[in-house]
C-alpha cells in the first residue's frame, strides 16, 4: 500500500467516514443493477432507449414518443409524430426484448408477458448472485479500512484502544450495510416472485 495513501488518513474517524461513503457506494450500485432487472411489471424504462430510425437519425423512443404504463401488464407509446409510427413498430419488434407491440394508427400498445417460474426463479438466482458481489465489495472495505487502522498503530498514530474501538466501529457499518442489501435481496426476490 503506498505510503502516501496511510498518511492521508489524521485520525480513525477519517477511515471510518471513507469506509462509510465507499460502503453506501456499494449499497447505491446494488440499488441500480436491481432496478435493471426485469419483473414481471410493465414499465417504460424496458423501451424508452430503444433507437428508432428518425428521418435518417437513430434517436431513443423517449425523445420521439410519450410513454406510460396504465396497466401491469400494457405499455403505451403515444408519438409525438403520428408519420413514426411504423418505424417505432418495427424497431420495437426488432429489439431483443421479444416484445410484440399492436398499432392503431395512433397509439403503439406493448403487452408485457407474464416471466415463466422458471425464468422467475432464474432471475432470482442473478439477484442474489448480484447481492453477493456487493456484499463481498463492503467486506473489502471494512479490510482496507482495518489494514489502514493498523498501519496508524504501528505508526504510532493512534493508540491500540482507539484501533480497536475503530474496528469495532468498521465492523458495525459492514454490518448495517450488508443487513441493507439482505432488505433489496428480500424486496427484488418478493416482486419477481409475485405472479
Amino acid at each position: 500500500m503506498p505510503s502516501s495513501e496511510i498518511e492521508s488518513y489524521h485520525s480513525p474517524e477519517e477511515v471510518i467516514k471513507e469506509s462509510q461513503r465507499r460502503m453506501a457506494q456499494a449499497v447505491e450500485f446494488l440499488k441500480r443493477g436491481l432496478d435493471t432487472i426485469r419483473t414481471g411489471r410493465a414499465t417504460p424504462s424496458l423501451v424508452e432507449n430503444i433507437l428508432i430510425d428518425y428521418y435518417g437519425t437513430p434517436t431513443p423512443l423517449k425523445q420521439l414518443a410519450s410513454l406510460s404504463s396504465p396497466e401491469a401488464q400494457l405499455i403505451l407509446i403515444q408519438p409525438y409524430d403520428k408519420t413514426s409510427i411504423r418505424e417505432i413498430e418495427k424497431a420495437i419488434q426488432s429489439s431483443s426484448m421479444g416484445f410484440n407491440p399492436a398499432n392503431d394508427g395512433n397509439i403503439i400498445r406493448i403487452p408485457i408477458p407474464p416471466l415463466s417460474q422458471e425464468r422467475r426463479k432464474e432471475l432470482a438466482k442473478s439477484v442474489g448472485k448480484m447481492v453477493e458481489e456487493s456484499k463481498v465489495a463492503v467486506r473489502n472495505v471494512r479490510r482496507d479500512g482495518i489494514e489502514k487502522l493498523k498501519n496508524m498503530q504501528r505508526n504510532k498514530n493512534i493508540s491500540e484502544d482507539q484501533g480497536k474501538r475503530a474496528e469495532t466501529d468498521l465492523q458495525k457499518q459492514t454490518t448495517s450495510h450488508t443487513s441493507i442489501m439482505d432488505g433489496l435481496y428480500e424486496q427484488k426476490s418478493a416482486d419477481l416472485m409475485t405472479v
